[in-house]
């Protein structure tokens, strides 16, 4: 039997709410494969923990589809090659997937496989993973469309056919010997997992989720901790938002707390595809500025020593360093720390946010191309429409980590540091820095903080003063700026900007 239908798994690692999988069953057996593209792993963003993540999440998928008599069948290789191969065994009736928006790589391989299918005469049905338009033309339409897409009955499979036998082997998926970083504390990839994490937040851990995101001691619980998740689409963003939705209405009245930490989580989920929606209409964004008059403000001042320094922890500013190794050890970062991160980077060390995004991809577990070019961008001030956001490390600690909790967990040597020094233990007089507790302990910033970002902060304004940055500032508004809560297009352009400026994309 060779009608059947090939549904080509990708970032969407579930059985409840899968479009591809749902309308291919309505036309006969499907047969599912998700292929190990050896180029894909070889891309500087990618990281062995994103691999195991996949990994895992496809061992659960497999388990449940084999209870129905199916199986994911793994294939390595290239696109092109594989569906060759596929072909030639047993020709397919269409091609079925989620769209993707994610690296260059991905955007290659996909122009490839529609020329494959368009050469067999094969019809590939593709399906919105997001609330993200493609070809979308008019940025005013898309917040409705955002909101039709996630209104919509989810996808239920009522019945599933499988083309051929489930393999008697079992599932069986190697990582390439490349690949390396797999945080020893990461969270484990599948759907049963991404249920368990959104009950928990749904029933309880959202009550501190207005006011708890923001400092690294409380985030881990406040935090959803569904974003690797729904990145990886163990659980689609419509069941979030809908979940979370029922949710809220069901709750009484008096249980205001709960109730606006799960509509702030509900805003965070519409500015996570708003962000992703930038790179689905300028791809380029993963490479080059923005606003292209920025171009060449910092490349050619890179300093590979302070980049060493920062990935190594070593900057001499506790707060970023710990920061670092916590990323270093679970994956995962709230998201106030992440910006504090890219803005010491981008602004006292001054690097370009190309390397460092790099770097920090194959750190984020989480990690979304559309999110995090967007943001790298926006955090490193070369958008030309967000007012300038520089964080300073010793304040954010002062502020989110009042008593050194974190920063004494995560930096051990620090751990006897009083805490009059520990965020600025540079300072210590030295008869206390040469007691046998701290001698040799301490790290000298990098940089001279202030007058580092005192510089960098004018050679940035510099150049926005240029006229190229002030006449392009339209053209980016128009292609990106979100309209939400806009009352009308009237609006004035620090409206449009202070919208993004204040809301981020915690989970």
């Amino acid at each position: 039997m060779t009608n059947y239908a090939l549904v080509w798994l990708k970032r969407d690692l579930r059985w409840q709410d899968h479009a591809a999988l749902a309308k291919a069953c309505q036309h006969g057996p499907v047969r599912c494969i998700y292929v190990v593209e050896p180029e894909l792993w070889l891309q500087p963003d990618a990281a062995l923990q994103h691999f195991e993540f996949v990994r895992e999440s496809l061992q659960i998928l497999d388990d449940h589809l084999r209870t129905l008599g199916g199986c994911i069948e793994i294939h390595h290789g290239e696109l092109p090659d594989v569906l060759n191969q596929i072909w030639q065994e047993a020709p397919f009736t269409g091609l079925y997937s989620h769209e993707e928006t994610g690296n260059g790589f991905t955007y290659a391989r996909d122009l490839k496989v529609s020329a494959w299918c368009k050469v067999h005469g094969i019809v590939w049905h593709e399906f919105p993973q997001f609330g993200v338009v493609r070809g979308l033309k008019n940025r005013n339409l898309w917040q409705s469309a955002w909101e039709q897409h996630m209104a919509s009955p989810i996808e239920k499979v009522d019945s599933l056919r499988f083309w051929g036998k489930p393999a008697d082997k079992a599932f069986s998926m190697i990582a390439p010997s490349h690949l390396r970083h797999n945080p020893p504390m990461r969270q484990l990839g599948g759907r049963a997992n991404a249920l368990k994490i959104l009950n928990s937040f749904l029933n309880a851990r959202s009550m501190g989720y207005r006011g708890g995101i923001s400092s690294p001691l409380s985030a881990p619980d406040a935090c959803s901790r569904l974003s690797a998740h729904i990145s990886y689409g163990c659980i689609s963003m419509r069941e979030v938002v809908q979940q979370t939705r029922a949710y809220i209405a069901e709750m009484p009245q008096q249980a205001s707390r709960h109730r606006s930490g799960l509509t702030a989580f509900t805003s965070r989920l519409y500015w996570h595809c708003h962000f992703i929606q930038k790179l689905e209409s300028e791809p380029d964004i993963e490479w080059r500025n923005m606003q292209q008059g920025y171009d060449d403000l910092r490349e050619h001042d890179f300093n590979t020593e302070y980049f060493e320094a920062l990935k190594e922890a070593r900057t001499g500013w506790p707060m970023v360093d710990a920061c670092v190794t916590m990323l270093r050890e679970t994956g995962w970062l709230n998201f106030r720390m992440r910006a504090m991160l890219v803005s010491v980077a981008a602004y006292p060390l001054w690097l370009h946010w190309r390397p460092v995004g790099e770097w920090l991809a194959t750190q984020f577990l989480d990690y979304e191309p559309g999110i995090h070019w967007s943001q790298l961008q926006m955090q490193s001030g070369t958008t030309g429409i967000n007012t300038t956001r520089v964080y300073n490390p010793i304040k954010q600690a002062q502020d989110h980590d009042p008593y050194g909790k974190f920063v004494r967990r995560w930096l051990p040597h620090l751990r006897l540091v009083p805490d009059t020094w520990l965020f600025e233990p540079w300072l210590i007089p030295d008869h206390e820095k040469n007691s046998a507790a701290i001698k040799g302990q301490i790290v000298e910033p990098l940089v001279d903080l202030a007058t580092a970002t005192r510089e960098s902060k004018q050679r940035l304004y510099a150049r926005r003063k240029q006229p190229e940055i002030i006449d392009g500032k339209k053209a980016v508004i128009d292609k990106h700026a979100s309209r939400k809560s806009m009352q009308s297009r009237k609006k004035t352009v620090s409206s449009q900007t202070l919208n993004e400026r204040q809301l981020g994309f915690d989970f």
